[in-house]
């Protein structure tokens, strides 16, 4: 997999990407991250991104220009499936939607900055919006950085157990189950013996029963019933 993220401000984006697993994918050649600076697709001298909204308002507007440039200039040397752009009011990100992206194998992230972008660069070059949460950003670098962590661990291979992505919280709409490991008992704190019994089908129905428990007494709303 292959990804490019546009940004205004590319040392945001740097860290994420320089340790743990997302590092690890990266050496093991299994996905391409590559950062674009907006301001090298700007001629003039001052690399000027952004400028006033047309009819007044507080704030500045990222350009549609640079960013048509960048995009068309990716999109002429390969096919990508979406174009993602990273803002406040998109869809909100859920495992389903990492589970498809993860499946892709060019994406496009463009990072929101300021007011956000010229709204003709949304109605012409994006073909999703996304957002973490109801709340506001700097700017759509972390939440990129997010949106990358949540595909990149999906990819076959870039996780040490094939099957741990695959256990996670959402991906059957319920929380995870409570986990524990060794020792068994600490400071007369104990394992639920049903883990340390060795009976692995009564172990996996006592897990899907604490998944279906904490998942009505912590986020009710994700159970689909009548």
């Amino acid at each position: 997999m292959r990804i490019d993220i546009i940004t205004v401000v590319p040392d945001i984006l740097k860290s994420p990407f320089e340790a743990s697993i997302l590092e690890r994918a990266i050496k093991k050649g299994l996905v391409e991250i590559h950062i674009h600076n907006l301001r090298d697709y700007v001629s003039d001298n001052y690399k000027q991104i952004d400028d006033y909204q047309f009819g007044g308002g507080a704030g500045m507007v990222m350009m549609i220009e640079p960013i048509d440039k960048c995009i068309s200039k990716l999109k002429s040397e390969r096919d990508y499936q979406e174009v993602i752009y990273m803002t406040p009011d998109g869809e909100r990100l859920e495992q389903k939607t990492a589970n498809s992206l993860s499946l892709h194998e060019n994406l496009i992230i463009l990072c929101g900055h300021y007011k956000g972008v010229d709204q003709r660069v949304r109605d012409h070059f994006i073909t999703k919006e996304l957002s973490i949460g109801d709340y506001v950003l700097s700017g759509g670098e972390l939440g990129a950085a997010v949106l990358c962590d949540s595909i990149i661990r999906l990819i076959p291979g870039v996780l040490g157990n094939e099957t741990s992505a695959l256990t996670d919280s959402f991906q059957d709409d319920l929380l995870a189950p409570p986990v524990y490991t060794r020792p068994a008992e600490y400071k007369g704190w104990k394992v639920p013996e049903i883990l340390t019994s060795g009976n692995f089908p009564k172990i996996e129905a006592w897990r899907e029963d604490q998944a279906y428990k904490r998942t009505k007494a912590l986020r009710p709303d994700l159970l689909k019933e009548d």
